[in-house]
């Protein structure tokens, strides 16, 4: 299986695991890297991005690396190792600033996780393959790449507005967003062609941008 991963792939995937073993067991390594809006607005910028690299727990870190590994590999077939990084990165960094957006009101507001930076590659990844097919949990027939993305991104929204589980909804669609608008940057000729998905998957975000504070609750 590794022989068919790419380098930077690997080099996140072993980072990410690195760090967050050393936050399961390290309470104030996580504590000072984590994601929280009080710190970030004292000054402490880094946790935007350092965030990213940990985790709560091994089935958090296990699901996240695994769905990197897979839409990692099909973001690379199409895009070079910096482009790729530039996509990952920036997603997280997306992810961390929409967060810091909505819950500027929660000064305690904390996360942690890649979560930000695989919805990036996972959206980069649809728009560069429109035929991509998944196959999800209890569901046996495929599901067209850009159904999912509607899906992901309107649940999410909704997650976002109802505060659902443990789940750091915010920075799902601000990553999702980031990898949208980055890799049209790095590859404009997907605006004509892969013209209609393009199309359908920056609805739901133009619509939260649009109407996004409309989904806060009383904060």
């Amino acid at each position: 299986m590794l022989n068919n991963i790419n380098q930077a792939v690997l080099f996140i995937i072993i980072a990410n695991v690195f760090f967050s073993m050393k936050g399961f067991k390290d309470h104030s390594f996580l504590n000072k890297y984590k994601f929280q809006v009080d710190k970030i607005f004292a000054g402490e910028k880094l946790r935007t991005i350092t965030s990213g690299f940990l985790h709560v727990d091994w089935s958090h870190l296990g699901f996240n690396m695994y769905a990197l590994y897979l839409f990692g590999r099909i973001l690379t077939n199409s895009l070079d190792t910096p482009s790729f990084l530039i996509v990952y990165f920036g997603s997280l960094l997306a992810g961390s600033l929409y967060s810091l957006k909505f819950h500027k009101k929660e000064p305690y507001y904390s996360a942690v996780g890649a979560s930000g930076a695989v919805s990036g590659i996972v959206y980069s990844s649809i728009i560069l393959e429109p035929s991509l097919e998944l196959y999800l949990f209890f569901i046996p027939i495929p599901i067209p790449g850009f159904i999912f993305g509607l899906g992901y991104m309107l649940y999410s929204i909704y997650g976002m507005k109802k505060q659902l589980g443990n789940v750091g909804h915010s920075a799902h669609l601000g990553g999702a967003i980031g990898g949208f608008i980055l890799t049209l940057i790095l590859m404009p000729e997907l605006f004509s062609t892969n013209t209609s998905v393009v199309f359908l998957l920056a609805i739901p975000i133009i619509i939260l941008l649009l109407f996004g504070d409309k989904l806060k609750l009383n904060r």
